[in-house]
C-alpha cells in the first residue's frame, strides 16, 4: 500500500528516504513486503506521504494494527468546541459568505450571506444534503448566473480533480465525472466577460444578481493539526468582495428585512 500511496505522490523511494530520514532499503524491503513496519513507522511514512487520516487508520490496518484515528459525527459532543469555533468563524465573516464542506463537498453548514445568492436555484438542488458543487456547476444551480462560468468552472473542476490525486477514492471520482457531464456555454472569443482582466490576482466568481454582478474571491481554510476524520475533511469556503459595489450590497442584503 505504501508504494501505491508513494507512486501517486510521484515520490521515488530515494526522494522518500531522504523525507523521512530513513534508508531506501528499508523502504525498499517495506514495499516489497520482505519486512514488516512497526505502528511508529507506518505514522512516519504516513506523514511524510502526507496521507489523509482516513487512510492511515487503512494502512495501520493493514499493517496489523488497530486504527487510532476517530471519525466521529460532528454532532459528537466530543466535537463541541471545534464545531462552536467553526460556526463562530461563519459568523465573524457575515456579510459575507462562507460555508463549511466536507470531502464529498456536502455542505455542513453555512452563514447567513449565503442565503440570498441562492435565490435563483432549483429547490432541489437545496435539499440536504446540499453539494457545493452541484449547487455551482449544475444547469439548474448557479451557473446561468455565473457570468464568468468557463473559468470558474475550470477552477471547480481542476480542484477536484486535484482533489482526486490526493484522495483518490470512488466518491470524488464518481463527483468529478458527474459535473464534468454537465453543459457547458463554450467561451467566444469576443464574449468581454470571458477576458481575463490583466490585474487580477485571483480568479474571481462573478456572480449575475437582481442587484448586479457581484464579484468575489474566495480562500479556504482547514484544520491543519486535525486529529478526527471529521475535522480533517472539512474546509470552510470563504469569499471576499472583489470591488467596493459587492460590498456595499452584501452589508445591504443581510441588513435589509426579509420577506416571509
Amino acid at each position: 500500500m505504501f508504494r501505491s500511496w508513494r507512486e501517486r505522490r510521484r515520490v521515488s523511494q530515494l526522494d522518500l528516504a531522504s523525507e523521512a530520514h530513513i534508508s531506501q532499503k528499508h523502504i525498499s524491503f517495506i514495499e516489497s513486503g520482505r519486512a514488516s513496519p512497526s505502528r511508529e513507522m507506518v505514522l512516519h511514512l504516513a506523514d511524510s506521504l502526507d496521507i489523509p487520516l482516513r487512510e492511515r487508520n487503512a494502512l495501520l490496518m493493514a499493517a496489523g494494527f488497530a486504527p487510532i484515528f476517530r471519525h466521529r459525527p460532528l454532532d459528537d459532543p466530543a466535537l463541541a468546541r471545534a464545531r462552536g469555533s467553526l460556526e463562530r468563524l461563519l459568523k465573524a465573516h457575515e456579510p459575507f459568505p462562507a460555508l463549511l464542506v466536507d470531502r464529498s463537498w456536502d455542505v455542513v453548514s453555512a452563514n447567513a450571506a449565503v442565503r440570498p445568492l441562492l435565490a435563483g436555484v432549483d429547490p432541489e438542488l437545496l435539499k440536504p444534503p446540499q453539494n457545493a458543487m452541484r449547487l455551482s456547476l449544475h444547469p439548474r444551480g448557479l451557473a446561468p448566473l455565473i457570468v464568468n462560468l468557463a473559468e470558474w468552472r475550470e477552477h471547480l473542476l481542476e480542484r477536484l480533480r486535484r482533489e482526486l490525486r490526493i484522495w483518490h477514492d470512488d466518491r470524488t471520482r464518481a463527483l468529478l465525472a458527474e459535473v464534468e457531464a454537465y453543459p457547458a456555454k463554450r467561451p467566444t472569443r469576443d464574449d468581454p466577460q470571458t477576458i481575463p482582466v490583466q490585474d487580477e490576482v485571483a480568479i474571481p466568481l462573478k456572480l449575475r444578481t437582481q442587484h448586479g454582478v457581484l464579484s468575489f474571491i474566495s480562500a479556504v481554510t482547514t484544520f491543519g493539526t486535525a486529529v478526527d476524520i471529521t475535522l480533517s475533511e472539512i474546509s470552510m469556503e470563504a469569499f471576499y468582495p472583489a470591488d467596493d459595489d459587492t460590498s456595499r450590497v452584501m452589508s445591504w442584503l443581510l441588513r435589509a428585512p426579509r420577506i416571509p
